[in-house]
């Protein structure tokens, strides 16, 4: 906290994106050595900082926090009124979204491992044919009349999250880039604020999409694919990711 009582925020994410910086109180001269002892260290791993320090949470040995990722030009312009678990359905609407159905779950947890009821999940993604309910997608796929795409969730007291989907497709973006499958997150705890995108498994474009492939640490934004339980659709799947904030 410096002299005029306003906190600092410590980046622990690279570039210095907000979503997943915790309020670190420390003056401005200690603010400034540590930055300079860290230099490239702290941008290459995000807890850098924390291990130097007893920041909020910090478990060396326990799971990393999820990286963040951009907002995207797609965020929904008019929000549904239901916003739902349930994506294959609209209300009012007798037909069912088109696609693979796709079950996802998993949980919110801090560094330390614990749960974190009650962190409110906003979801949105493009339709099976990689088409988005919004007015700026100039993709030529067709719009799933019976699919809008968006979803708010929010976490048990386990930190345990579910909502029922399609598969999301790929879309191009400029000639010769597609955009893997993926679903957005924008993820509010109490602490912390998380902005992420969720891939899937064996997707060809992921080893080309410079979103996925510059994150550091790609490997945790891939979700994890399962059968389906005897409870759902026989060819459904399972698509199980968690989510791991700093803080909670």
């Amino acid at each position: 906290m410096d002299r005029s009582g306003s906190r600092i925020l410590i980046p622990t994410c690279p570039a210095g994106r907000l979503p997943t910086t915790p309020e670190h109180f420390i003056d401005r001269r200690r603010l400034l050595g540590t930055t300079l002892a860290m230099g490239a260290a702290a941008l290459m791993n995000p807890l850098a900082a924390l291990s130097q320090e007893d920041g909020p949470g910090f478990d060396p040995k326990g799971p990393m926090p999820t990286p963040d990722q951009i907002l995207g030009p797609f965020y929904p312009v008019r929000k549904p009124a239901d916003g739902g678990t349930d994506l294959t359905r609209l209300a009012g609407r007798a037909g069912a979204a088109r696609g693979p159905v796709i079950h996802v779950m998993g949980r919110v947890l801090s560094v330390r491992g614990e749960p974190a009821p009650g962190v409110r999940l906003e979801i949105w993604q493009a339709n099976a044919a990689g088409k988005y309910t919004h007015p700026h997608d100039r993709n030529k796929a067709p719009i799933d009349p019976n699919f809008d795409g968006y979803a708010n969730v929010v976490t048990d007291s386990e930190g345990r999250f579910r909502f029922r989907t399609v598969k999301p497709g790929a879309y191009p973006v400029v000639p010769g880039y597609s955009r893997p499958p993926h679903i957005h997150f924008d993820v509010t705890g109490r602490h912390n604020r998380l902005i992420t995108q969720m891939y899937f498994p064996g997707e060809p474009l992921n080893d080309r999409d410079p979103l996925l492939q510059q994150s550091w640490a790609k490997d945790s934004l891939i979700a994890k694919v399962l059968a389906p339980t005897k409870d759902d659709e026989p060819d459904s799947q399972l698509v199980v990711w968690d989510i791991v904030l700093i803080q909670g």
